[in-house]
């Protein structure tokens, strides 16, 4: 039995420390923003007419298609013109509960890893493997509101599944699989360029002239395909890299030296405008979440070893 739709929810943080499933079904939706997680996110796709940009790849979307995002990706999906019933279930996991439950010799953090060989966000499983990834998917969410005896842990167990069977087919797929190469676009080789040298004082002007393309359409084709300006871009993949130096235990000078903000003010302003909260107080949530996540994934882990 299919599992329930639910209103689509536009925050993009987690209120669990553990997991949060969702499924949604939307016959119109707004343009969504360029954003990024602190989390795993891991997007099964079951219909609509959708391109999905992540960092300086684009991914065209078939039904049964399966995205991995790196808390690190910045990504954004794009509509097409011709509007369809847009569905998907979405799964959210806390960094730190996945890598506490991951057994100590392998880990199920492997399949979003961006440094492995031959690493793609795009999975496009054989048509037996889709269906039971849909089942499991299905079947956790129906343990995880059901109240009855033993659900949570059901529900732990089938997200388990999930996570064992999406890192096996990652280990057998390659680049090879893209269902759009996108580095053809002069856009797509600057986004690569950013991603490589965001800590460097990159602007419009240098951009343009490292391309050899004149700024006027740099900005115009950058905003048409990455749905945001170049340094708008450049500022959000900064803050990107500066949260992940946070829960590294980094200092602000550390941070804002190395992820090109110039000073702690120019830092400062940017993530308080971002994210609504200053950089002291992101380090006051991640000293108290952190443990916690750590805490659960290790007693799951142990009680379903046990």
């Amino acid at each position: 039995m299919a599992s329930k739709t639910q209103r689509f929810d536009t925050r993009q943080h987690m209120r669990s420390s553990t997991y949060e499933v969702f499924r949604y079904k939307d016959a119109y939706l707004k343009e969504v923003a360029l954003h990024h997680h602190d989390f795993y996110e891991i997007y099964f796709f079951l219909s609509g007419n959708v391109q999905y940009n992540i960092e300086s790849r684009s991914y065209l979307l078939t039904p049964g298609d399966v995205l991995l995002i790196n808390p690190m990706e910045l990504h954004q999906p794009v509509f097409g013109k011709e509007q369809r019933s847009y569905e998907r279930i979405v799964l959210w996991i806390n960094k730190s509960f996945l890598e506490k439950l991951s057994p100590d010799a392998e880990s199920l953090c492997a399949c979003f890893d961006t440094g492995a060989p031959g690493h793609t966000n795009l999975l496009r499983p054989e048509n037996y493997l889709r269906q039971m990834l849909l089942y499991q998917l299905e079947q956790l969410m129906q343990e995880k509101t059901s109240g009855e005896y033993c659900s949570e842990f059901c529900a732990l167990s089938y997200l388990v599944q999930v996570l064992v069977l999406l890192n096996r087919q990652a280990r057998q797929q390659t680049r090879e699989t893209e269902a759009k190469a996108a580095s053809d676009s002069v856009v797509y080789r600057v986004l690569g360029y950013i991603n490589d040298h965001y800590s460097e004082d990159l602007t419009l002007d240098f951009l343009a002239n490292k391309f050899f393309i004149s700024k006027y359409h740099l900005s115009r084709e950058f905003g048409r395909l990455v749905g945001t300006s170049v340094h708008r871009y450049l500022v959000q993949k900064r803050l990107v890299m500066a949260k992940q130096m946070m829960r590294e235990g980094r200092s602000s000078t550390e941070v804002y030296q190395h992820c090109g903000f110039g000073d702690y003010s120019n830092f400062y302003r940017a993530f308080r405008t971002e994210y609504q909260i200053s950089p002291r107080e992101y380090a006051a949530q991640l000293k108290q979440t952190q443990p916690l996540a750590e805490d659960l994934g290790r007693a799951l882990r142990e009680r379903m070893e046990s």
